[in-house]
């Protein structure tokens, strides 16, 4: 049985669409809070693809504790009592697998909470939702490790049910950048290499857009393209389209053009003192002309101008391609501490990278009409969790 904790009550539930606002308070007050907390993702993933959400809550109750031991375990961080938070998402597919993901298709997402015993109640709690629902995989995509993630028991571990058992994921990382006041002091910040390379691009004519959903048509336009050449099924355009809505007031695209034809663009998105870019892409076809250095360029002087601190480059590999063009850039690596717990009693695999049969898919869907994975690839996309 799991160990006794010191909450002395509480209560979980799922949140519904009028705890928006309690939620998002909670997460708008918490230190650790990133965008991925936000309850507007709730929207955006079932908004697209329509999969069933479950957003935990921890509440403490009052009833019998007093002020002093309310004021010592920050009881009341806000007016309702929430202690802890965790959004999941149930992707359910034959061939994909049957899993709860924290958060999918993003790089973060996980619990937040005010200490590691409610922590370990909402990690409980998504374990007997597991099971109930018939779920093997519990995926949580966290900045910060889950303290005693390896020590949890669960109810159930030493009876007829199968033990949860846990892996750690390691090979991801994320790249952030600091930023200084102003873009001009960033320009300045950078090697004379890399300012040449920034201005190769606009040599050769290119131009750049800043804006909204007016230029969403162009962006999705090189995102199919790019998509397509790695081998990769296309999200849906209404998955970016859901962000700009949702998050209208922090979140833009830029798009870089040749001879007016969009050849680059990328999406951000931000949350406090960091903007982030969950997703980049280019036309491989003008790579000569470097056109991400301008992209990348724009997006980290809009971060400056708009007074971020920090520029979340994404997610990556250590040593990979993308990586050391990030790290060109004075972005620094940043563990990711994903976590997956098997409910089926067999070892959970850590290892995220694909199949062989996946990377043969790959190949074979890099050869395809583009029309063709602009139609089919958002219906495979969304049971895709990473």
């Amino acid at each position: 049985m799991p160990r006794e904790l010191v909450i002395p009550a509480y209560k979980i539930r799922c949140a519904g669409n009028l705890d928006r606002d309690i939620w998002d308070t909670y997460v708008l007050n918490h230190p650790d809070a990133s965008l991925f907390h936000r309850f507007g993702w709730r929207e955006v993933i079932h908004g697209t693809y329509g999969h069933a959400t479950y957003y935990l809550m921890l509440i403490a109750c009052n009833r019998g504790v007093d002020a002093a031991a309310r004021r010592a375990q920050r009881w009341r961080r806000s007016a309702e009592g929430i202690l802890g938070v965790l959004p999941l998402v149930h992707l359910k597919h034959m061939i994909f697998g049957n899993s709860l993901v924290s958060l999918p298709f993003l790089d973060g997402g996980g619990i937040l909470a005010d200490s590691s015993d409610v922590e370990e109640c909402l990690v409980s709690e998504a374990v007997t939702l597991a099971r109930s629902i018939g779920v093997d995989r519990i995926d949580l995509r966290c900045e910060r490790a889950i303290a005693g993630c390896d020590g949890m028991s669960f109810a159930g571990n030493e009876g007829r049910l199968a033990p949860v058992r846990i892996a750690k994921r390691s090979s991801k990382v994320r790249m952030l950048l600091k930023l200084p006041g102003s873009s001009e002091a960033l320009l300045k910040s950078f090697k004379a290499k890399l300012r040449s390379q920034i201005g190769r691009p606009l040599k050769e004519g290119c131009t750049s857009s800043i804006g909204g959903l007016e230029l969403l048509e162009d962006f999705y336009r090189v995102f199919v393209i790019n998509m397509r050449d790695l081998g990769s099924p296309v999200h849906s355009k209404d998955l970016m389209r859901h962000v700009l809505e949702v998050f209208s007031e922090r979140s833009k695209i830029v798009v870089v053009y040749k001879s007016g034809a969009p050849i680059a663009s990328a999406l951000v998105t931000g949350f406090n003192e960091i903007l982030r870019n969950p997703w980049a892409s280019s036309d491989r076809k003008y790579a000569f002309m470097s056109p991400n250095m301008l992209l990348y360029s724009r997006m980290l002087e809009f971060a400056c101008d708009q007074g971020y601190r920090t520029f979340d480059f994404g997610r990556s590999s250590p040593g990979e391609g993308t990586f050391k063009f990030k790290e060109q850039w004075g972005a620094v690596a940043a563990p990711l501490h994903w976590y997956v717990l098997s409910t089926a009693g067999a070892a959970p695999e850590p290892d995220d990278s694909p199949a062989e049969r996946y990377k043969l898919a790959a190949r074979c869907w890099s050869k395809l009409p583009l029309a063709v994975t602009r139609l089919l690839g958002p219906r495979i996309r969304k049971h895709i969790s990473l």
